[in-house]
């Protein structure tokens, strides 16, 4: 199962990376090593003259490269999580070797035939899961190539390899811009406004780099304080232009030529494969099915929300002026006035809710929510190094105390890290030679760290990321499923946020929150009238922030509904894509696209709706758990047997009714935003 020249680098029961015996240099080779044994494992599967079946076929295909499968699940999580020079060198040159791998399987007539002769076969024997697995199978030949011929073939394992090296390039490029701008201020007249946390954040950033005052930089923990607090309004604009330019300056790290490609690789292999345009072809495979359903969807939402949104920033330009404000309100001042009037309206900010908000508590009380719910407990591995010493491993087990997954959380931002934060896996949930083998899931976050005595504190808004990634965490902790690639998350894009999105709700309901949120000195519960005007202002500009999110949908399918091969003009195809969201002027330069790293590294092409798409469905799903209690053992019963569990071994919507027993019904996420009654 695992290769062994491989045993050093993985514990044998588990297979967690030993990380303490991972030499970054090393790497490439055994990703080499590992793709030589794949391939070998791949001609046994394709030469066998045994009569062709769903188990030495199929399922050999499923099973097929699991060393690649671990060493490369790590390899790019330590490339997302803990990059450094090295990795990324290694990530340039393993890529094209991975991706002709996996073109060598999908583009193998041999392969294809033997898959065909199976799904030609009587099949009514299989079960459920089996036949979803053979259907998909076959599927993924057409959608992988296999019916071109040879030229064809060829031109399309070019476009692959070049398609995965400019991903690359595109994240390496937004990373360096990141890390590339800082503001060091030096007259502390220049810190009005901003809490005295993130001012001695600054510090500590400052003497970190042997400076002199006060550093602020592009990741979240710093700049979106610095945009929501300080006073200075050129400084906020400075701030604004350095974050909204990052890929569009003129240097090496600019992004526009490399989306220019990426959208024109990505049309020419959907026209290769019959597809009209690149978001036809991953539509194919989504809840949504097609572009006209897509685009619809988006222009109901807005027309919905968009009077809401105009009215948002109407009260937002109002107010500034009665503050002094003189010009037009922009899109650097927006954040700074929208946080005085919520505070003026509420009387709820960042800086009064984060004391109720440790860290530590937080991951304790959410712990205990999966407790409540699906009966987990977690244990640390307090003797189990990581791949950073930040980092913490714990054991997950069952209400049985069976081992059921490993999980590690690595909370805090750092120069050889990504920005957002995300849910992966260094090894999926699947059952092998009667073992279940368990997950191994990691959630990655961008909170700011512990100062002195002060420990690590978030606000409400990195509490709702807490638990959206930790849902997302449960999808795959909790997988039961047969084959690799149906587990925890490996389902259909515009379906995958609904665990996450779900989790989400239980920071506005006031039976957990009041557990949650403990002043971390004195112990006490937050105010119950603080606790109400959160979630009263959980609300609070939801017109505005569904038009914003609305916008990414609007730019990303626009970018993947082309039909031309046109070289674009990057800033006037994007202003024309998101003009209908547009509330606020537009700023020269300031790009969504050259930052996209959703749609342009990573896995959300053509599929950026499916956050607004999900949230339908978590809003209509946590109205069962209303109904019944939020508690409810027997919902979330009902929910981990139909929808966590099952992974990707049944079709979405069947999921979705047989937890529901109804479809989703866009009026809930109206309804929860208060854009309707």
């Amino acid at each position: 199962m695992i290769l062994d020249s491989f045993r050093k680098l993985f514990d044998s029961e588990t297979h967690l990376p030993l990380f303490k015996s991972i030499d970054d240099t090393m790497l490439q080779k055994y990703i080499e090593d590992a793709i030589v044994s794949a391939r070998q494992e791949l001609d046994e599967t394709i030469q066998s003259s045994q009569n062709s079946t769903f188990e030495n076929t199929v399922v050999a295909m499923d099973r097929i490269g699991f060393s690649l499968h671990l060493i490369s699940n790590l390899f790019y999580n330590l490339n997302h999580a803990n990059t450094n020079e090295t990795i990324q060198q290694t990530a340039r040159a393993i890529s094209p070797l991975i991706t002709d791998f996996f073109n060598d399987i999908w583009l193998n007539e041999k392969l294809l035939f033997k898959v065909k002769e199976v799904w030609r076969q009587d099949n009514s024997n299989l079960s459920s899961d089996q036949t979803k697995l053979l259907n998909d199978t076959y599927k993924s030949f057409a959608r992988r190539g296999a019916l071109l011929n040879e030229n064809q073939k060829s031109r399309y394992r070019e476009m692959t390899i070049q398609l995965a090296d400019l991903s690359l390039r595109f994240g390496e490029n937004l990373l360096a811009e990141t890390n590339g701008f800082e503001l060091l201020i030096t007259n502390n007249e220049d810190l009005a406004g901003l809490p005295d946390s993130v001012i001695q954040q600054a510090e500590k950033t400052a003497i970190q780099a042997n400076k002199s005052g006060w550093i602020f930089t592009l990741h979240s923990p710093s700049y979106l304080p610095f945009m929501k607090y300080a006073e200075n309004r050129a400084l906020r604009k400075k701030m604004f232009l350095a974050y909204s330019k990052r890929g569009n300056q003129n240097n090496a790290h600019n992004n526009k030529k490399i989306i220019n490609e990426i959208v024109l690789l990505r049309l020419e292999l959907a026209n290769l494969l019959g597809f009209e345009t690149y978001a036809d072809f991953v539509l194919d495979e989504q809840m949504a099915q097609s572009s006209e359903r897509v685009n619809s969807f988006l222009n109901d939402l807005l027309k919905a929300s968009l009077p809401f949104a105009k009215a948002d920033v109407d009260e937002i330009a109002t107010f500034a002026s009665k503050l002094g404000l003189k010009d037009a309100l922009q899109k650097w001042d927006f954040a700074f006035y929208s946080e005085k009037i919520k505070i003026q309206k509420y009387n709820v900010d960042d800086e009064i809710v984060k004391p109720y908000l440790p860290l530590e508590a937080v991951e304790k009380n959410i712990f205990n929510l999966a407790n409540k719910l699906f009966g987990l407990t977690f244990e640390i591995r307090s003797q189990t190094a990581s791949y950073h010493p930040e980092v913490k491993v714990f054991n997950v087990f069952n209400k049985d105390h069976q081992a059921i997954a490993i999980l590690l959380l690595d909370y805090h931002a750092r120069a050889s890290k990504q920005g957002g934060a995300w849910m992966t896996s260094f090894k999926e949930q699947f059952i092998f030679e009667g073992k279940n083998e368990r997950p191994i899931v990691s959630l990655v976050m961008n909170f700011s760290k512990a100062i002195g005595d002060t420990p690590a504190l978030l606000t409400f808004q990195e509490l709702r990321t807490f638990l959206h990634e930790f849902g997302h965490g449960l999808h795959g902790m909790l997988s039961q499923v047969n084959y690799i690639s149906q587990s925890g998350t490996n389902v259909y894009r515009d379906f995958v946020e609904l665990p996450s999105q779900l989790m989400e709700n239980f920071a506005t309901e006031p039976e957990w929150l009041s557990r949650v949120a403990r002043h971390y000195q004195s112990g006490e519960v937050m105010p119950y009238e603080l606790m109400m005007k959160l979630i009263e202002c959980d609300r609070f500009q939801s017109g505005y922030a569904t038009v914003r999110q609305l916008s990414f949908g609007f730019l990303d399918m626009a970018w993947h509904s082309l039909a031309n091969k046109d070289v674009l003009e990057i800033d006037q195809f994007e202003l024309f894509a998101i003009s209908p969201t547009e509330l606020l002027p537009r700023i020269d330069g300031a790009l969504i696209s050259t930052a996209f790293s959703h749609v342009f590294d990573g896995g959300y092409a053509a599929g950026y709706y499916g956050y607004k798409w999900a949230e339908v469905l978590d809003a209509h799903a946590f109205e069962k758990f209303k109904e019944d209690g939020v508690f409810n053992a027997s919902v979330a019963k009902l929910y981990q047997r139909t929808i966590l569990e099952k992974g990707g071994s049944d079709y979405p919507m069947n999921l979705y009714l047989a937890f529901r027993g109804c479809e989703p019904d866009v009026k809930a996420l109206l309804r929860r935003d208060g854009l309707i009654d």
